[in-house]
């Protein structure tokens, strides 16, 4: 048998349910009433634009969507570098709440959004949000 908390719990459900029914023939029905989108190909022509504009489509080619970010640049020009012992990395642990260093004659690789040190046999990943400073030859080259 259902208590009055209960028939109060399901009916405010249903009713949520039945607005997001609303809201979807709204969303649904509701463009095909404008003048232009009516046409098949204009609907068409305006939704791959949309998609396109949002990044739901070619997120990863198109130019506007996404900056690198700058540490990202920094990194890469340090890692191919000639004289990339001159460079060390300084990067906050969330953890320990310490800044710590590494040298960037130990950067191995730069993947997605992490930084690859190998350091003492080891592979240690760092966010690139983690990174606080880069110094060349002990002077601050970028700072977050």
């Amino acid at each position: 048998m259902l208590s009055t908390d209960d028939f109060k719990k399901y009916f405010w459900y249903i009713f949520g349910l039945i607005g997001v029914v609303f809201f979807w023939v709204g969303v649904y029905d509701g463009p095909g009433y404008l003048p232009y989108v009516e046409n098949p190909l204009v609907s068409i022509i305006l939704g791959i634009t949309l998609l396109s504009l949002s990044g739901v489509i070619f997120k990863g080619a198109n130019p506007l969507w996404e900056a690198e970010k700058p540490i990202k640049s920094v990194a890469k020009k340090i890692h191919h570098h000639p004289q990339k012992h001159e460079f060390h990395f300084k990067y906050k642990s969330p953890l320990s709440n310490k800044e710590f260093t590494l040298e960037g004659k130990q950067l191995k690789s730069i993947e997605k959004e992490f930084l690859v040190f190998l350091d003492r046999g080891k592979e240690v990943f760092v966010p690139l949000h983690r990174i606080t400073e880069v110094l060349h030859q002990g002077k601050t080259h970028w700072k977050a």
